[in-house]
C-alpha cells in the first residue's frame, strides 16, 4: 500500500495570530513540501481545485508542472479537478503536458468538487449538475481512448476527426474518479474499469468499506481496466501523540467554522475532536505508531491500495507540516511496507 498526501493549499488566518500567508509564499510552500515528499519515497502529492481566498491552488496543473521539474519519482495528482466547470479538451491537454514533463507521473482526479464556486465563475448551470459530469466525464475518456476523434454532446461544440494534443508519455493518462462516498459514483468508475478515490472528511473509515465493495463488484461486471482503490484521511503526525492532538486542534476547528457557516454544520466541541482522534479512529491525528497502526488496519479492511492524508487544513504552519511530511516517510511508511 502506497503512502501519499493530499492538500489544497490552504491559506486561512492563522488562528492564533491572525495573520494569512500570500498566495505565493503557499506556493513555495508546497513545492518545498513535494519535493521532500518526493525525496522520502512517498508514493504520489494530490492538489485540490478551489477558487475561495483561503486557497492558493485554482490551477492544479500549473503548480504541478512546476513541481514536475524538481521531482524524480513522486506521482502528480490534481485532487480534484472539478470536470464539470471544465472543458474536458483544454483540462486533457494540461494533463498530457505534465505527464510528458514528467515521463509518465501524471495522474488526473475528476470529480464534482466539495464546492460550487466553479460554476458560477465559469457560466456553468447548477441545474445541470449530474448531466455535466456524466457528458463531460464520456468526453474525457473518449479523448483518451480514441485519435482522431468524432464526438458530439450537449454542452459543447462538436468534434469532427480531431486531434486532441499532445498526446499522455505512455499509451493512456492515468484517470480517477473522485467521490465522497456516493453509491453510484462507486458503481460508476468500476463500471468504466477506472480508478477511485474516496474523500474521507468525516466519520471513521470503515463506513466506506461497503462501497470499496461495490466498486469492485461493478468492476467485475464492467470493463476491469485498471481497478485501483485510494482511501484519504484528514490527519496531522508528531513525534507524542498528544503534541499532534494539540498542534492540529485549533487548525481543524477553524475549517469545521467554516463549515458550520457555510453548510450550517453545528461547530464541534473540544470534547468530540478528541473522540475523533483517539486512537486515530475518525482524523489520523496523532505519533508515528499510531497513525500506521491504523492505515494497515483500515487499509486491510478495504484492500486499499494507496492511502492519503491532508495534513496542512487552515494552514497548519510549514515548519510543522514538513515535519509531519518526514515522519510519514521515515517512520509511517517503512511500518506500512512491512505489514503489506
Amino acid at each position: 500500500m502506497k503512502l501519499g498526501i493530499y492538500s489544497f493549499g490552504d491559506r486561512a488566518p492563522d488562528p492564533r495570530t491572525g495573520e494569512q500567508p500570500s498566495v505565493a509564499q503557499t506556493l513555495t510552500d508546497t513545492l518545498e513540501r513535494i519535493k521532500l515528499a518526493d525525496e522520502l519515497g512517498l508514493g504520489f502529492y494530490g492538489l485540490g481545485e478551489h477558487h475561495l481566498d483561503q486557497y492558493a491552488i485554482s490551477s492544479p496543473g500549473t503548480v504541478l508542472a512546476a513541481a514536475a521539474s524538481i521531482t524524480n519519482r513522486i506521482t502528480l495528482s490534481s485532487a480534484v479537478t472539478v470536470l464539470s466547470t471544465e472543458d474536458p479538451v483544454r483540462v486533457y491537454q494540461q494533463f498530457t503536458t505534465l505527464d510528458q514533463l514528467s515521463h509518465g507521473r501524471a495522474e488526473l482526479l475528476a470529480g464534482r468538487g466539495s464546492f460550487t464556486e466553479s460554476f458560477p465563475l465559469f457560466g456553468s448551470d447548477l441545474g445541470d449538475y449530474d448531466e455535466l459530469f456524466e457528458e463531460k466525464l464520456a468526453l474525457l475518456l473518449h479523448i483518451d481512448r480514441e485519435d482522431p476523434l468524432t464526438w458530439s454532446g450537449k454542452f459543447r461544440p462538436p468534434l469532427d476527426n480531431a486531434r486532441i494534443l499532445p498526446r499522455p508519455y505512455g499509451d493512456h493518462l492515468r484517470i480517477s474518479i473522485g467521490t465522497g462516498g456516493n453509491p453510484e459514483s462507486s458503481i460508476r468508475a468500476g463500471l468504466l474499469g477506472l480508478p477511485v478515490v474516496y474523500a474521507v472528511i468525516g466519520g471513521r473509515p470503515e463506513r466506506f468499506a461497503p462501497l470499496v465493495d461495490l466498486y469492485r463488484q461493478a468492476g467485475e461486471a464492467g470493463d476491469q481496466r485498471d481497478l485501483h482503490v485510494t482511501m484519504s484521511a484528514i490527519g496531522f503526525i508528531a513525534e507524542k501523540s498528544q503534541d499532534a492532538k494539540e498542534t492540529f486542534y485549533p487548525y481543524w476547528l477553524e475549517t469545521m467554522k467554516y463549515g458550520a457557516k457555510a453548510r450550517g454544520w453545528a461547530v464541534p466541541t473540544r470534547a468530540e475532536y478528541d473522540s475523533y482522534t483517539h486512537n486515530a479512529q475518525a482524523l489520523f491525528v496523532g505519533s508515528p505508531r499510531e497513525i500506521a497502526d491504523r492505515l494497515i488496519t483500515v487499509g486491510k479492511l478495504t484492500g486499499a491500495d494507496r492511502y492519503a492524508l491532508q495534513m496542512d487544513w487552515s494552514g497548519v504552519p510549514h515548519k510543522d507540516v514538513m515535519r509531519a511530511i518526514e515522519l510519514l516517510g521515515t517512520e509511517v511508511l517503512p511500518l506500512v511496507e512491512k505489514e503489506f
